[in-house]
């Protein structure tokens, strides 16, 4: 469990060096109540994106982004309201969920995911 740990912290950090590369401020990272957690949150102008990181050491169980199902997907998006209401943001967002797999060194951020 701890390598697996480690495994994803190691990924998520890998993504949020991508999200800053691209532009986007971290406005949040492992953001936790009482119903699950939020991976990384990442604003660009008006564009908040939600990404749920999925790390693995090899493609032997499939891609990563296949572990996001439909009820991951709908649990990701009542946190993310969650989250956006205890905000005190001025202004509209929008707002986008995204996927990132990292599998080794190599990383793909599938925007609008779903």
């Amino acid at each position: 469990m701890a390598h697996n740990q480690a495994l994803g912290r190691w990924g998520e950090d890998r993504v949020v060096r991508w999200y800053r590369r691209q532009g986007f401020q971290i406005l949040d990272r492992n953001w936790r109540c009482s119903r699950g957690e939020l991976d990384v949150i990442v604003q660009r102008g008006p564009v908040v994106a939600v990404c749920e990181v999925k790390t693995r050491s090899s493609l032997a169980y499939g891609l990563p982004s296949e572990a996001v199902g439909h009820e991951k997907q709908r649990r990701i998006r009542r946190l993310a309201a969650q989250w956006l209401s205890e905000q005190e943001r001025g202004g509209a967002v929008q707002l986008r969920f995204d996927v990132a797999e990292v599998v080794g060194k190599e990383i793909r951020v599938i925007e609008s995911a779903f």
